[in-house]
């Protein structure tokens, strides 16, 4: 008899708009990341080809290996970054531009990687100058402006901008925190309490005028959320605490029927001051006799 596939990524059909859209934002951020996979290869094989060399020549494709790797995680992560800039109604732009630093240290680790085989700086720097733009022209640069929505202030959207930076650094500390313990009953539940975080960012960003409402849960409540994820993966690490386990799990119920409540009365404002704005408008063309 057939299964029906579900897991962290397979939102329920039954699932609220929000919690599907915030699944599908999260696989599309994940997957974006995997497409630099391949660059973690070529510092591998130039790891494994500088045994046989000697001295100089073995510390230069070493070196030129961490480069690589290095250069490698900067680009995935940049790709993610930029994945979640551009799923983002407002949003800064990347403090640290890590795909331009991905392309950069492509370029030093091959220039590393040709002189452990040809001493010839010259070629070495023209396969590194070709390196970094194929790897530009692969990759594409980081987001170069902030992302703004019009008909909103700028003071508005830098505070959503600056309130969801804060939150999103709290949900993924606290997915770090769970992920250590390898268990993924925890790693599921915590997703779907992070999933209904998002619905409320997703919300605000919609329209920043609930951020009143909302800045003390994406604030002092996401804040507390990771420190007892934090202080719960050590004890649950050292000692498999049941009590505590039962504890965290009541803990995130809480917070998401929380989440959900709130963010249900901010779309529910959202939607009565629209009815109130529709009433007025055609109040007025009725007394203009439109």
């Amino acid at each position: 008899m057939a299964k029906k596939f579900g897991g962290k990524f397979s939102p329920d059909e039954t699932a609220p708009d929000g919690i599907r859209e915030a699944v599908v934002d999260e696989r599309k951020v994940t997957a974006a990341g995997s497409e630099a996979k391949v660059l973690f290869v070529p510092g591998v094989l130039l790891a494994f080809l500088s045994l046989n060399e000697g001295a100089l020549d073995l510390i230069l494709g070493l070196i030129g290996a961490g480069v690589l790797t290095l250069s490698a995680w900067l680009t995935r992560d940049g790709l993610r970054a930029a994945a979640a800039f551009e799923l983002r109604k407002v949003a800064r732009k990347p403090r640290i531009p890590r795909k331009l630093f991905g392309t950069v240290l492509a370029g030093v680790g091959i220039v590393l990687a040709s002189l452990s085989n040809d001493p010839s700086m010259l070629a070495a720097i023209i396969y590194g100058v070709v390196a970094a733009g194929l790897h530009t022209v692969a990759f594409g640069i980081d987001p170069l402006r902030d992302k703004r929505m019009e008909g909103i202030d700028t003071f508005q959207q830098d505070r959503v901008a600056k309130v969801v930076d804060e939150a999103e650094a709290y949900l993924v500390s606290m997915k770090d925190h769970i992920d250590s313990i390898g268990d993924r009953h925890l790693e599921t539940r915590t997703t779907q309490f992070q999933l209904m975080a998002r619905r409320m960012i997703h919300t605000v960003e919609e329209d920043p005028r609930d951020l009143t409402g909302a800045r003390k849960f994406l604030g002092v409540y996401l804040m507390g959320a990771r420190d007892a994820a934090a202080k719960f993966a050590d004890i649950y690490k050292r000692q498999r605490n049941e009590d505590a386990r039962a504890d965290f799990e009541a803990l995130l119920s809480d917070l998401e029927q929380n989440f959900a409540a709130r963010t249900d009365k901010m779309l529910l404002d959202d939607r009565s001051d629209m009815d109130i704005e529709i009433k007025v408008l055609r109040d007025r063309l009725q007394r203009e006799g439109l």
